[in-house]
């Protein structure tokens, strides 16, 4: 059996490299005819410095075979290329099925480019809906959840949206891929970055900021306001931010970076070093799902800068707080982490550590 994986983003790099681990040391149980073969195709979609060789050998990721270059350039152009390039090495390389993670520009090329030529897509973090259409990510889940033949899906509210969409066929629980990675990567992160001593920074004495999505980054009422929430944290506790290129540059278009003076800006960090961060500090502020999800596996208190997430359990568990851009909601909210105890966050909800293999096996059944 062989599966195409395609990948294009450094969070689809974790996911993959979970996976990639498993299969690995599934493999050595099978006879030849029983192995699945991986080939891995990455997009370019984004280009990342910290995604070099030694990141592949740090989380020993198998090199990709293929290598698009599809990034710097507008959605459109970037989904367009990946389809045109991709269409040809389906065609060279006749897989079984074609592998897709999460919701990037790169994952719907790659369904829509699957189902063209009739080859099985399987989607590993279907269902997951935020509910805002104005959000790319939301199109590129739903249209890639209805070319999927297979969807592995993280928790129980993901199946439930399909459900509502009419989509029940190939649909599992399997359970979500970035705790395999987190539980995977947690200690030799621990082990090996300096982020901490290299910064002066003590475990559970500063508060971590990241936001570098559109919906932030391009109104900059919502920047200011975001800001304006973290200087009145910084008043009480340090605030690290690993500072975003985008944001960087929608501070500096819209004359707002000086209110970042007296904050702690560092340059962007790597995965291993922000796993590190993330573990020790007393409180997360974030727009990213994966830093959302991240948080709640290390029951480190995770305060969202948008209006919804489609990581509803980290809500209803309480790891998690919706504030929007709302100076006062981000204040308060922190104030409100501080005043309970602390938090010991159900990670059943997105299963056992367990996901790599869980979709090895079905796709195994599936496919034999």
């Amino acid at each position: 059996m062989k599966i195409l994986t395609v990948i294009g983003a450094r969070p689809q790099f974790i996911k993959a490299a979970a996976f990639s681990n498993e299969l690995l040391k599934e493999n050595q149980g099978y006879e030849n005819n029983l192995i699945i073969e991986e080939v891995i195709v990455h997009t370019g979609q984004h280009y990342d410095l910290n995604m070099s060789d030694i990141f592949f050998d740090q989380l020993s990721i198998p090199k990709p075979k293929y290598n698009l270059g599809a990034g710097g350039k507008s959605q459109a152009f970037v989904t367009g290329t990946i389809l045109i390039k991709l269409e040809q090495i389906i065609l060279d390389e006749s897989p079984d099925c074609v592998l897709l993670y999460g919701d990037t520009n790169s994952t719907l090329a790659g369904a829509l480019c699957s189902s063209k030529l009739n080859i099985p897509v399987v989607h590993v973090e279907a269902g997951l809906r935020s509910f805002n259409m104005k959000m790319p990510e939301e199109i590129n889940r739903i249209i890639t959840d209805r070319l999927s033949d297979l969807l592995f899906c993280p928790s129980q509210e993901s199946v439930k949206n399909l459900i509502s969409e009419g989509i029940t066929q190939g649909v599992y629980v399997v359970g979500d891929i970035m705790l395999d990675a987190s539980l995977m990567f947690k200690k030799i992160a621990l082990n090996n970055s300096q982020i901490l001593d290299d910064n002066d920074l003590v475990a559970n004495n500063f508060v971590l900021a990241t936001f570098h999505r559109a919906e932030n980054t391009d109104n900059p009422l919502r920047l200011a306001e975001i800001i304006e929430g973290i200087l009145k944290i910084n008043d009480l506790d340090r605030v690290v931010i690993p500072l975003h290129p985008r944001t960087r540059r929608a501070l500096e278009d819209n004359n707002l970076i000086d209110l970042l003076t007296g904050l702690k800006v560092i340059e962007p960090v790597s995965y291993f070093d922000m796993i590190t961060l993330e573990e020790s500090s007393k409180v997360i502020l974030t727009d990213s799902g994966g830093v959302q999800k991240e948080a709640f596996f290390f029951s480190t208190p995770c305060i969202t800068l948008r209006d919804e997430t489609e990581w509803v359990e980290t809500v209803k568990e309480g790891g998690n707080k919706i504030v929007g851009a709302d100076s006062d909601k981000i204040f308060d909210a922190y104030i409100g982490f501080l005043n309970q105890p602390p938090l010991e966050n159900n990670l059943e909800v997105y299963g056992d550590g367990k996901t790599a293999k869980n979709i090895i096996d079905k796709l195994r059944e599936a496919y034999k």
